[in-house]
């Protein structure tokens, strides 16, 4: 079986959706807090001419996209960091709008044929959608605290014979950042703007529109136009203007399960991250990572930036986080990876994209070998 079934039952699933992008069958489906696979056993009993079941012919295609199986960054997860401003634009966003204008002036320049993102609706139910022009972009403005899977969305990209876009721009949080450069370094070169998003933790619709929101806050999801973590305090502001706040740590473990098992903060994987975290009010933190991330910024008009930026308070809250989150992903990685399966070029008669190489995790110290 796929080692993704030990990072499901484990509950350490970030439920970024790579597995179902990536799966050649359909077998992984993710929803909001983790990926579910079906084997040949759960499909025994389906009438397949009533409903769809795919299960896992064990390619083991997930393995090289799932973010938990990579591991994390490391202590420091700023060495990567090629500089630091703080950036503001004139689009509404939820601080300084940088996301937003990033991806709407490379669309209005030809540089990006598609990106995707996450809209909702007034009920803050959310949808991974799929932009294709500058007008798009206002519907994905703001930040949606509910999670969705948004690297699925990209299995119609790699299934789609007309080769409709070419130049894929991705905005997701650390762990979806994370899936999208595996799938750039694994599958396609499609992908040529991967943009993090800082993040503590995010949660289930149940859990933060259906209990934080009313019980927690003491407000109607309708009411509420903007959520935010400033401060220690998770701060929501209704249409009224009436702002409403409550202690992080009294809704933290709402968090989803994959939440609690993150170390990586400002999506150190990505191009581009971006948050509020160190920048004054009104302004966004913008940590370009690599040489394609300061290629593309530099591209962007109508974006004022300025070095007046706290990379100290970003290092300390990514040290809480860390801290918080601890656990010992080293033995998790070391103990699935040597988990022993068949010899996948002999056993299925064709050669997987990697061949034959042993795994060799080296920023972990582990060398670990298949059977």
């Amino acid at each position: 079986m796929p080692k993704i079934d030990y990072v499901v039952s484990e509950k350490v699933c970030t439920a970024c959706g790579g597995c179902e992008a990536i799966c050649p069958v359909g077998a992984p489906r993710a929803d909001q807090l983790r990926s579910e696979i079906k084997h040949e056993e759960d499909c025994r009993d389906v009438d397949l001419f009533k409903e769809e079941c795919s299960y896992c012919v064990d390619c083991y295609a997930c393995e090289r996209v799932c973010p938990i199986l990579d591991g994390f960054p490391g202590d420091d997860e700023f060495d990567n960091v090629r500089f630091v401003k703080a950036g503001r634009s004139p689009m509404h966003g939820q601080d300084g709008g940088v996301t937003s204008q990033i991806l709407k002036s490379l669309f209005e320049q030809g540089e990006i044929d598609c990106a995707f993102g996450i809209a909702r609706n007034e009920k803050w139910e959310t949808e991974v959608i799929l932009m294709t022009r500058a007008s798009d972009v206002a519907r994905t403005s703001g930040t949606k605290y509910n999670y969705m899977p948004i690297i699925a969305g990209m299995r119609e990209i790699i299934r789609d014979v007309s080769h409709r876009y070419e130049r894929i721009a991705i905005v997701g949080c650390p762990c979806q950042s994370h899936a999208a450069r595996l799938l750039k370094d694994n599958l396609t070169d499609k992908i040529k703007l991967i943009l993090g998003l800082v993040c503590m933790e995010s949660f289930s619709y149940e859990n933060l529109c259906q209990h934080i929101i009313p019980d927690k806050i003491g407000l109607n999801i309708e009411d509420v136009v903007k959520m935010d973590f400033a401060k220690g305090k998770f701060v929501v502001t209704s249409r009224t203007g009436e702002v409403k706040r409550v202690p992080i740590k009294e809704i933290a473990e709402l968090a989803r399960d994959g939440c609690h098992h993150c170390l990586d903060y400002t999506s150190y994987y990505a191009d581009i991250s971006l948050g509020s975290v160190g920048a004054p009010d009104g302004w966004n933190s913008v940590i370009v990572r690599t040489e394609a991330g300061e290629e593309y910024l530099s591209k962007v008009s109508d974006l004022e930036l300025t070095d007046d930026v706290s990379v100290d308070f970003l290092k300390k809250l990514a040290d809480t986080k860390h801290k918080n989150n601890a656990w010992n992903y080293k033995e998790f990685m070391e103990r699935v990876w040597a988990v022993g399966y068949p010899n996948r070029i002999e056993h299925f008669g064709y050669e997987v994209p990697w061949k034959k190489e042993a795994v060799n995790v080296q920023k972990y110290s582990l060398q670990v070998k298949s059977d």
